[in-house]
C-alpha cells in the first residue's frame, strides 16, 4: 500500500482529552455526533474488542459498519479496524489525542486501498470531525 492512498486530518478541539475520548468510546455519545442510528452503536473498547454501528447518510440511507479495536490507550489513542466487504484486511483508522491545557489536538489517519476509497473516507472523516467539534462545543452530557 502506498502513502498516496492515506490521509491525515487534524483539528484542535475545545475539550480535554478525556472528554474527546469518551465521545469516541461511549455508544450514546458517539451516536449523537457520528451520524449513527440511535441504538445501533455497540462498543467493546479493548484491543481485540468489536464494534458496530449503523451510519445514516444525509439522504437517509442506512449503512451498517463493523470492525474491531486494534489498539487502545485511554485518553490518548484508538486504532480501529473497519471491515470492508469483499476484503480480507480491514481498513485501519488511527485517532491520536494530544492534550494541551484546555484543548486537545486530534489527529485522524487512515490508509485506504485506492485513491477513490481515500477520497470518500477523507470526506467522511472531515464531516465527522466537524460534527464532533459542534458536539463538544454544545457540551456533551453523560
Amino acid at each position: 500500500m502506498s502513502d498516496g492512498c492515506s490521509y491525515t486530518l487534524t483539528r484542535t478541539l475545545n475539550a480535554p482529552a478525556a472528554t474527546v475520548y469518551r465521545a469516541w468510546t461511549t455508544p450514546d455519545a458517539y451516536a449523537r455526533w457520528a451520524y449513527a442510528a440511535p441504538g445501533s452503536v455497540e462498543m467493546d473498547v479493548r484491543p481485540g474488542g468489536s464494534w458496530k454501528a449503523t451510519m445514516v447518510t444525509p439522504d437517509g440511507t442506512e449503512v451498517p459498519l463493523t470492525g474491531s479495536y486494534l489498539d487502545v490507550d485511554e485518553n490518548r489513542s484508538l486504532v480501529v479496524g473497519m471491515d470492508v466487504p469483499g476484503r480480507a484486511e480491514p481498513s485501519v483508522m488511527a485517532v491520536e489525542l494530544d492534550e494541551d491545557g484546555p484543548t486537545t489536538r486530534i489527529e485522524l489517519r487512515q490508509t485506504c486501498a485506492t485513491v477513490e476509497e481515500r477520497d470518500t473516507a477523507e470526506q467522511g472523516s472531515a464531516m465527522l470531525l466537524d460534527s464532533l467539534t459542534r458536539f463538544l462545543e454544545e457540551g456533551p452530557t453523560g
